[in-house]
């Protein structure tokens, strides 16, 4: 489904993800709306599936960002420091790793298209300290980044009658 998002709803959207736990008056002042206006718009947000799952969890191709890359980097360990730094100045890395096995540090990035994704890899690729990328797109995400599986099991065994001890 899609949806035009105005300055409004964008600002909004920026305050659930600096704030996930604001209630919706919190939202009303820090966005300078109303609190029926703020219900209305996360309403439409969700029926939309822009805000997905608790209502917090931003769709970021509801907002254009519909290539996602996963980059592989062999960085100048002297200076890891300074390259993780520089990712976190490109808007479009979402993540960042220090890895094991081959590279060193493995990303996240989205892009609106493959001219901004190239950009953004010549970007990733000025930074000092990085000698080399590898980049692999995704064709479609399967199984979304989730918690919820992983807490029911763990709420299942915390509330399950502890079993009796083993005889020696």
């Amino acid at each position: 489904m899609s949806t035009t998002l105005d300055a409004t709803d964008l600002r909004l959207l920026c305050a659930l993800v600096e704030d996930p736990r604001a209630q919706i008056a919190e939202l009303a002042a820090r966005v300078g709306v109303a609190r029926n206006t703020v219900q209305s718009r996360l309403k439409r947000l969700e029926r939309a599936e822009v805000l997905r799952g608790s209502g917090r969890d931003v769709d970021l191709e509801a907002l254009g960002y519909d290539v996602v890359a996963f980059i592989t980097l062999e960085v100048v360990h002297r200076d890891l420091d300074a390259v993780v730094a520089g990712l976190r100045r490109i808007p479009t890395v979402l993540e960042a790793y220090e890895i094991s096995g081959r590279g060193d540090i493995w990303c996240r990035l989205v892009a609106a298209d493959t001219h901004e994704l190239q950009a953004a890899l010549r970007q990733v690729l000025r930074i000092k300290g990085v000698i080399r990328s590898e980049t692999v797109l995704a064709l479609h995400a399967h199984v979304a980044y989730r918690a919820d599986a992983l807490l029911r099991r763990a709420a299942e065994v915390a509330a399950a009658p502890p079993s009796a001890p083993t005889p020696r």
